[in-house]
């Protein structure tokens, strides 16, 4: 077979940008700030992309004389096609979702105080009709999410997606241009097809049934052909380690740009496409924004024990290392995820002190040594934390063409 000269030129500079288009994302200026003020330990993980994967991502917020917020994205090592377990990240937009469907309801009586009764009707489906941490010993929406971004309660999370519906959520995601992303599962450990089934749910006032969800079944259709396999070292029971690769392709996926842009989308609607924005009301947004920022110690109801889930438990930059205390003029909205040995936050962080705001996300793969279970806090941690506090650093110092008042815990 021949080929004419133009149309091999035609597959060759298609060939290198298909190549170009597969490589990681990095600006030159991050990693130059990035590599300016790492320590040494920063530094190690910076150098070894090929063993902790570490992507960055670091929104710079300009704001003008009224306040509006401009945002300028910067990335390192940001690679759409590596997989990384996002966990407990995916509680975000489907605590959003589950406030659209809710506003759906409200015809009907219904709101997040609104008891939620969970029923079960398929194999691997168990029944909620009692929630402990409530005022009233009552599940409802506003309750999960509230223990969502508490402290990340993977229950809690199920009971949003069997609200939701696995169909809607997905359809949801892809209407609003967040087309790698998928949320096929629960948190609950089930076969791929059983996550497909959600359970019927009630909502109550008293004797009175206000609405009645039955049994769902997604038929949405997934690609589940994608490289998702992450090898991992592995325990076994008489102590050897093992090396072994786990397929997740059927699992959960949420890119940290999608991450990043669903946050956005959350906290400043006004900056994202129409399309990308979710349908809140200004209710429900004040409540993402209250719960997404509160600390353990400051919730009534639910109520945590300081001893297990102290304030920084779920803030990952600057503050989780050491179980460090934040500030009281820090305003840290975000969802972070842990699982598989993969660390992840998606944070805004606000500084009403020094009238700074930002938005930062990352993950880092910790699949060095199954052994090692402090790896989190000798290795993970560590990482996010002198991360959070260079990119911080440089916003206390950078020149502004206007700095705002920021008081507000609203953004």
């Amino acid at each position: 077979m021949s080929w004419s000269k133009p149309a091999y030129l035609i597959l060759l500079i298609a060939a290198c940008i298909t190549k170009a288009q597969a490589q990681p994302h990095t600006d030159a200026w991050l990693q130059q700030l990035l590599y300016a003020k790492a320590s040494p330990a920063f530094r190690h993980i910076l150098d070894h992309p090929e063993v902790y994967h570490v992507q960055i991502i670091y929104n710079r917020i300009d704001r003008d004389r009224k306040g509006k917020p401009a945002f300028t994205r910067y990335e390192y090592n940001v690679d759409p096609g590596r997989y990384f377990y996002p966990a407990s990240t995916v509680k975000l937009p489907t605590a959003a979702l589950a406030l659209e469907k809710l506003d759906r309801l409200h015809s009907k009586g219904v709101d997040k105080e609104t008891p939620m009764l969970t029923d079960s009707a398929h194999k691997g489906q168990s029944a909620t009709r009692v929630d402990t941490s409530a005022t009233n010993k009552l599940p409802s929406i506003g309750q999960y999410i509230k223990k969502v971004f508490l402290v990340s309660d993977n229950d809690a999370y199920s009971r949003l997606f069997e609200f939701v519906g696995q169909q809607t959520i997905n359809e949801r995601l892809q209407q609003m241009g967040y087309t790698d992303t998928h949320i096929p599962r629960r948190f609950f450990v089930m076969p791929d097809e059983d996550h497909r089934y959600t359970n019927p749910i009630s909502f109550v006032k008293g004797n009175d049934t206000l609405y009645k969800q039955p049994m769902l079944y997604s038929t949405f259709k997934f690609d589940f052909t994608k490289d998702h396999r992450i090898p991992r070292k592995l325990v076994e029971a008489n102590g050897a380690v093992k090396a072994d690769t786990l397929n997740l392709a059927t699992h959960n996926t949420f890119p940290l740009r999608d991450q990043q842009q669903v946050l956005q989308a959350i906290l400043f609607p006004a900056s994202v496409k129409k399309a990308q924005r979710f349908k809140l009301t200004d209710d429900d947004r004040a409540f993402l924004y209250r719960y997404m920022s509160m600390l353990p110690s400051q919730s009534v109801s639910p109520a945590y024990d300081a001893r297990a889930y102290f304030d920084s438990y779920g803030k990952f930059f600057s503050y989780r290392a050491g179980k460090g205390s934040i500030p009281s003029y820090i305003h840290y909205y975000n969802k972070a995820g842990w699982a598989y040995n993969f660390l992840t936050d998606n944070a805004y962080i606000v500084d009403v002190k020094n009238n700074v705001d930002l938005m930062l996300a990352a993950v880092i793969d910790l699949n060095l040594d199954a052994t090692a279970g402090d790896r989190y806090e000798k290795i993970g941690y560590p990482f996010f934390k002198e991360l959070g506090d260079i990119i911080y650093q440089y916003e206390l110092q950078r020149t502004r063409p206007y700095r705002p008042a920021l008081t507000e815990r609203r953004p």
